[in-house]
């Protein structure tokens, strides 16, 4: 009479945490051995792997939260620095960059140099020449002035881009920065490459919150700049 014999080999990992094992199954002892396989799944550790995923996504979508809070935060306090330091206008400080250097003013910026606030203002002279003028923030004196040099050859077509967008315009760059000043202006800049070429103007409310407008160039109306949203 012949008898059936299995060998079972699975192991006990297999059965706890799930798996494939093998088993061996003898039919006679002269007979062939056949091989079966059994697939042993263990719901509990799926699920385990699922609420770990779960876990690590909400983790990582709060540690990303909590990154762009500090961010906002901190770009918040530093414009709010900017601001604060601005005492003179970017209007005056056009102004005062025009009696220093004959031109047309294209651009104002109250940048960070270190330690001190300065108003950078770019002018292009009726030579067509490139002039940046430092102006203090706190009392509208000049701190000095350099010309710019045209390192990569692209001045005079950049000269020639301003000149046809302020062409026929009737607001200029410090009465550009008034008409938006729904806050504390920080720059001022001739968007030239736009088809609807426009004074861009940054502005800073007192907690901090940057805006953006655009001012026309002809008729000097002010629209929300809604580009960078």
């Amino acid at each position: 009479m012949k008898r059936n014999v299995v060998i079972a080999t699975i192991a006990a990992v297999a059965l706890i945490g799930g798996g494939t094992a093998t088993a061996l199954t003898v039919t006679g002892d002269d007979e062939a051995v056949a091989k079966k396989t059994v697939t042993v799944s263990n719901d509990d550790t799926n699920r385990h792997d699922v609420d770990n995923a779960d876990g690590t996504a909400q983790d990582r979508a709060e540690d990303q939260s909590a990154r762009a809070t500090d961010e906002d935060a901190e770009d918040k306090a530093e414009n709010a620095a900017d601001a604060k330091a601005g005492q003179i206008t970017a209007a005056d400080a056009i102004r005062a960059a025009l009696k220093h250097t004959t031109g047309t003013a294209v651009a104002a910026d109250l940048d960070d140099e270190g330690t001190a606030h300065v108003w950078e203002v770019d002018v292009l002279t009726n030579g067509g020449a490139w002039h940046s003028i430092q102006i203090d923030p706190a009392n509208g004196k000049v701190r000095g002035s350099h010309t710019e040099k045209d390192d990569d050859g692209d001045d005079a077509a950049e000269t020639a881009q301003v000149r046809a967008a302020l062409k026929g315009s009737s607001v200029t760059a410090a009465e550009a920065a008034e008409a938006a000043a729904k806050g504390t202006v920080t720059s001022v800049d001739l968007d030239e490459e736009s088809t609807d070429q426009a004074w861009e103007v940054d502005t800073t409310a007192a907690d901090g919150t940057g805006s953006d407008w655009r001012v026309n160039p002809d008729s000097g109306k002010v629209t929300a700049d809604r580009s960078n949203d």
